[in-house]
């Protein structure tokens, strides 16, 4: 029988995902985002990549159905299941910098990236090896005529969840996001259950 385990507000963890696994993130209070990385676990240089997905599905939301695709274009997970059909795939993790430039913060939070940063390192994966993250629930409309691009509150609610299967052996790094504006400035938990293979 899975587990399942808590983020805590403004944390992150990370952990292997085997081969035909199926992870679920769910969002228990409502309107919290999750940033979520992937790596080869047999050959880190191998990561997720938002721009490979995006040309390849020729879309940039995301939803049950839609794989994720490599640097080396290969499909490390797919999309099974999405109970809110709005995510991002544009943004990068938020960061000590983006409070600094977005925000003003003299003493800021370290960010999703500082959190996968931690959560990464005994995986031998460094900052600089930090992608965009896939960032599960976060809601970014854009202007079709402008392309101008605004961080709105998620639609998730309470136990609102999505479902990937991991199409290869992967190291995920997953958070609960740090950022104001991408949770309706409130900072909540995320949780998440691993089902593996039968």
């Amino acid at each position: 029988m899975s587990e399942i385990k808590r983020i805590p507000p403004r944390s992150g963890v990370a952990f292997v995902l085997p081969r035909g696994a199926r992870l679920k993130v769910t969002d228990p209070q409502g309107e919290q985002v999750a940033d979520l990385v992937a790596y080869n676990r047999d050959d880190t240089g191998e990561v997720l990549s938002n721009g490979r997905t995006l040309d390849y599905l020729s879309k940039i939301y995301l939803t049950a159905g839609d794989p994720v695709y490599s640097n080396r274009s290969r499909i490390m997970f797919e999309i099974v299941e999405d109970k809110v059909g709005r995510h991002d795939f544009l943004l990068t993790p938020c960061s000590a910098d983006t409070f600094r430039i977005i925000y003003g913060d003299k003493n800021p939070h370290r960010g999703c990236f500082g959190n996968l940063a931690e959560a990464l390192a005994p995986y031998g994966i460094g900052p600089d090896r930090i992608p965009t993250a896939f960032n599960i629930f976060m809601n970014v409309p854009i202007d079709s005529e402008t392309g101008v691009l605004k961080v709105e509150p998620p639609l998730s609610r309470a136990g609102d969840y999505l479902v990937i299967e991991a199409k290869m052996d992967i190291i995920v790094g997953l958070t609960a996001c740090s950022a104001e504006q991408s949770n309706n400035y409130a900072f909540k938990p995320i949780d998440y259950e691993i089902t593996e293979a039968d």
